[in-house]
């Protein structure tokens, strides 16, 4: 399992970043000052760490400075600074990317995708694919439609993507609202009814007769193709 390493005082951005990465599969661990950081990097052999450049204890910078001195682990630098030299001088301490706060995670996501896979870490299948229905590539998070290629919300993605990776599970209402964004606002579980109905709309030959997403009267819904 790809292990990765997440370090920033603010615990919330943590989590947040974590859920994602769980959701990817990725063992994560969480570090808020890097004193914790290098003992962790210490006692165990990640595949990438995700760096806050603002520490309160020893700075983002001398973190990194510590890390290359003994591995080549690739490393994603966080900071609030944005100008270039900036950028420049993180680049110059050995970092692999350089991504400025507020960041939007599914960003950040695709970048260790990217670097897991310049890495030989991961391999290039990122394409889920049921038949000649649906296919979708998670690296760049395009979805085709029997061959077609169909433009999604990243609500709409979202659902479908959980659906597809977990075929036989009949997912609730309140289980998919789970699965969105930290802090949605649309709690209400009418509001996955809508989005399944405008997904479907997208996704089916036949909206009113649903071959992709299925109802299951009294439940929720599951995936209705077999993998």
């Amino acid at each position: 399992m790809i292990k990765i390493l997440v370090v920033d005082d603010e615990q919330k951005i943590c989590e947040f970043v974590k859920a994602y990465l769980d959701r990817e599969k990725y063992e994560t661990t969480l570090a808020y000052d890097g004193k914790t950081a290098i003992e962790y990097f210490e006692n165990i052999d990640y595949d990438l760490i995700v760096l806050d450049r603002m520490l309160p204890d020893i700075s983002g910078e001398d973190v990194c400075k510590y890390i290359r001195k003994k591995s080549e682990v690739p490393i994603i630098m966080l900071t609030a600074k944005i100008e270039d030299e900036d950028r420049i001088e993180g680049f110059n301490l050995g970092c692999d990317d350089y991504l400025c706060k507020p960041f939007n995670v599914r960003e950040l996501v695709l970048r260790i995708k990217v670097i897991l896979k310049r890495s030989n870490k991961i391999s290039d299948n990122n394409i889920i694919k049921i038949g000649d229905e649906v296919e979708i590539d998670t690296l760049s998070y395009e979805v085709k439609i029997r061959n077609e290629l169909v433009s999604l919300t990243n609500t709409e993605y979202k659902i479908l993507l959980l659906l597809v990776s977990n075929p036989h599970k009949v997912y609730t209402r309140a289980e998919i609202l789970e699965q969105l964004e930290e802090g949605y606002y649309e709690k209400d579980d009418r509001a996955v009814d809508c989005h399944i109905k405008n997904l479907r709309q997208k996704i089916e030959e036949n909206p009113k007769d649903c071959k992709i997403i299925q109802t299951v009267y009294g439940i929720g819904y599951k995936f209705g193709l077999k993998k």
